[in-house]
């Protein structure tokens, strides 16, 4: 599938990410290289293939949900690299 600058630059922004000019040519090629092979498994032949649901008919293993021991909030933010008023402070991600 080709794949163009206007493509790699528009995934960009959407993703909110400010690309540099010698950027682009790299990922332009690596997005081509994946939907190329995304569109490969395009060509297997599946009509035979029954779909498979879980863990092919096994029930998920199970377990009591029984309280244990717990760290107080003080162990627990012991090792953080940051905190503030009893929270671990993390970078943004939205």
């Amino acid at each position: 599938m080709e794949v163009t600058c206007e493509d790699v630059l528009r995934c960009a922004a959407l993703a909110h990410l400010k690309l540099a000019e010698e950027e682009i040519e790299p990922l332009r090629l690596a997005m081509a290289r994946m939907l190329s092979h995304a569109a490969s498994l395009d060509e297997l032949p599946l009509d035979t293939v029954e779909p498979m649901f879980g863990l092919a008919g096994r029930a998920l293993p199970r377990r009591e949900d029984v309280p244990g021991e717990s760290f107080t909030q003080a162990e627990a933010l012991a090792s953080a690299p940051e905190q503030d008023r009893g929270h671990f402070v993390v970078p943004k991600v939205l």
